[in-house]
């Protein structure tokens, strides 16, 4: 096993039960007069301890406050057979009166968690002071008319639930994490699989419903997302890597000129780029980004 990183700012952990459910966060700072908390939500197949790198790296003292979503990290799995984006955004919801219930906060999601937040502050406008997306992309549209094949593969599918294999050991978890990201040091990975997995009598689990594999029933809708993005208030950060992820995930079904109509659509938007990062930014380049938050928070 390789050198463990040593995190900068310890996080410390807290369990809220929200709409019924067991809920994990993370904590680093405290609560700083005039200034609101900075609550981050992670993408899918991840955790809220994903971000412990980007919060070493900021130069501020701040209250910083990452969720594990339903069924991913330390918070209770649902026992149903699929997850929906309307529970994400009834969860931060109820997070946010939960944390922070008489003043606005700044919130930053990174892909899966990056679209809900969108949506969220779009929803709830007055609830999101300063708003980072990193790269939360979205997805193609989809015709009403593929409706009857994904319900069909659904039920197929939950037929046969998908499962996560484990690993022999935390080793084995750090380098799945670098296999999916080169660009991850060997010390993060430790660090981070400890936090992503597990150990079970089978082995090192990954923290994550398998549920979460299913094929979901319910069809994404462009239009409707839009007159979310339309509705957001509060000033926006998009930030990406220079890997050209929308095109490796999508090719040619989500153009990029699809998503830069989108973008249009956004009042007060701001974008940047990080140079040599990939989808997980926050890992590849913690310190670059942190300038970029709290320049753009300021």
């Amino acid at each position: 096993m390789p050198d463990v990183y040593i995190p900068r700012r310890a996080h410390r952990s807290e369990f809220l039960t929200l709409r019924g459910l067991r809920h994990h966060i993370l904590r680093w700072g405290q609560p700083l007069q005039g200034q609101p908390p900075l609550v981050m939500v992670h993408g899918w197949m991840d955790v809220g301890a994903s971000f412990q790198f980007v919060v070493d790296a900021l130069r501020q003292e701040r209250e910083v406050i990452a969720l594990d979503w339903r069924g991913f990290g330390l918070s209770a799995t649902t026992g149903a057979d699929c997850y929906w984006f309307p529970d994400y955004l009834g969860d931060l919801d109820a997070l946010l009166d939960a944390l922070s219930p008489d003043r606005p906060v700044d919130l930053l999601g990174h892909s899966m968690g990056g679209n809900v937040a969108m949506s969220y502050a779009g929803v709830r406008p007055q609830r999101i002071r300063r708003l980072v997306n990193l790269e939360g992309f979205g997805m193609p549209d989809i015709s009403p008319a593929a409706a009857p094949e994904r319900l069909a593969k659904w039920l197929d599918e939950l037929k046969d639930p998908p499962s996560l294999r484990p690993y022999a050991s935390l080793s084995d978890v750090a380098e799945r994490l670098r296999r999916n990201n080169p660009r991850l040091a060997a010390d993060k990975a430790a660090w981070l699989a400890s936090h992503w997995s597990r150990e079970t009598a089978e082995g090192f689990q990954l923290n994550a419903d398998p549920a979460h594999k299913l094929a979901n029933p319910m069809l994404y809708r462009k239009a409707e997302v839009l007159a979310c993005w339309q509705r957001i208030a509060a000033p926006t950060l998009w930030v990406e890597g220079s890997d050209d992820q929308l095109t490796r995930f999508w090719g040619t079904r989500y153009p990029r000129a699809d998503f830069e109509a989108r973008l249009a659509l956004v009042p007060g938007l701001r974008q940047a780029v990080l140079q040599d990062a990939g989808h997980m930014l926050h890992h590849d380049q913690p310190e670059a980004l942190a300038a970029a938050i709290e320049a753009f928070l300021a």
